[in-house]
């Protein structure tokens, strides 16, 4: 059985400004909530092209109001037992996108890049919180989670099977985007400008990079946990990311050598971006396409490139959302 998964996390734009250190006024007028609403549709229409279904990462945020005029605590976090607000721009994209066959999966309530770094009461918070959002705005709770930043620790395994996730894909074994993002934190640091970004501890480097039953004290080694881990494909020998902005902006040699390296593997997480589906023309401004490269090639372009990928995957693969993928794992029927 050789399984491939298509999903894409709906990072609003504010959040690559935080990474950047940009300011957060410096997005054009509707750029605040356009990942939310644009990057949906267009990934609904690549994938519906060869009637594939694919997974949809959402942050709760992006789909419902904050729930009262007061501010948040000082910590960031919402009252848990204020209501639900009202549905956001955001929300009706979702639902069209749930409702056409698509997995919508749990990205956290505010996207906090530094999750594993807030006491367990809070990541649970975030992780319920993301949760109850999505049940709100689709009609129905997720079942599969993702990390902010790919960033894993016991704590935030704990709050995922709490919350009644049966699978998390954030595992990230990736050696040269672990050794860029080390740089480029350290020079934004050496410049004074302050990102919201962390770096994940080094053992993820050692992680398995096909499904497994994570450890409860090492979400990065094997173990007996009550949920898998679908890690993010990266190449076997190399661990190079095969990730949309890669596929999306390197020569078409270089991902045709790639692609054939990863596609030896029985399963393919091929994980993208909403600003793989974007251009600087969908509210980015100027000061983030500056630095945000992928932002500067043009989303019908992108597009392209993604639409050739998944022709190819699609002819070497079943393609199916994390949520089938775990299941067969649970069942015992993938390898």
């Amino acid at each position: 059985m050789r399984l491939a998964c298509v999903n894409v996390d709906l990072d609003g734009l504010r959040h690559y400004l935080g990474i950047h250190g940009l300011p957060d006024d410096s997005l054009a007028p509707g750029g605040a909530d356009a990942v939310a609403r644009l990057a949906p549709p267009r990934f609904c229409e690549l994938l519906g092209e060869r009637s594939l279904r694919g997974t949809l990462f959402a942050v709760g945020d992006d789909l419902l109001a904050r729930r009262s005029a007061a501010p948040p605590s000082s910590d960031g976090e919402d009252d848990p037992e204020e209501p639900l607000g009202a549905p956001l721009p955001g929300a009706a994209p979702l639902r069209a996108a749930a409702e056409a066959g698509h997995e919508i999966g749990n990205h956290t309530r505010h996207h906090r890049y530094d999750l594993v770094r807030l006491p367990e009461a809070h990541i649970a918070r975030e992780v319920h919180g993301g949760a109850k959002a999505i049940a709100a705005a689709v009609g129905r709770r997720p079942v599969g989670f993702r990390a902010p930043g790919y960033t894993l620790s016991p704590a935030v395994l704990r709050a995922a099977i709490e919350a009644g996730h049966r699978y998390d894909s954030s595992a990230y074994p990736a050696a040269p985007y672990y050794a860029a993002k080390a740089s480029v934190l350290a020079l934004q640091r050496l410049v004074g400008r302050h990102s919201r970004a962390i770096l994940d501890r080094p053992r993820v480097l050692a992680a398995p990079v096909l499904p497994y039953r994570p450890a409860a004290a090492e979400p990065y080694a094997r173990g007996d946990l009550p949920l898998w881990e679908l890690p993010i494909t990266v190449e076997p020998l190399s661990r190079f990311p095969f990730i949309g902005t890669f596929v999306t902006t390197m020569p078409r040699s270089a991902l045709a050598l790639l692609y054939r390296s990863v596609r030896r593997r029985p399963f393919l997480n091929l994980e993208l971006h909403g600003v793989d589906l974007m251009d600087r023309s969908d509210g980015a401004g100027a000061q983030l396409p500056a630095v945000q490269r992928e932002l500067r090639v043009p989303a019908a372009e992108k597009i392209a490139r993604l639409r050739e990928l998944l022709a190819r995957i699609a002819d070497d693969y079943e393609v199916v959302t994390l949520a089938q993928a775990a299941e067969r794992l649970a069942a015992g029927s993938l390898w």
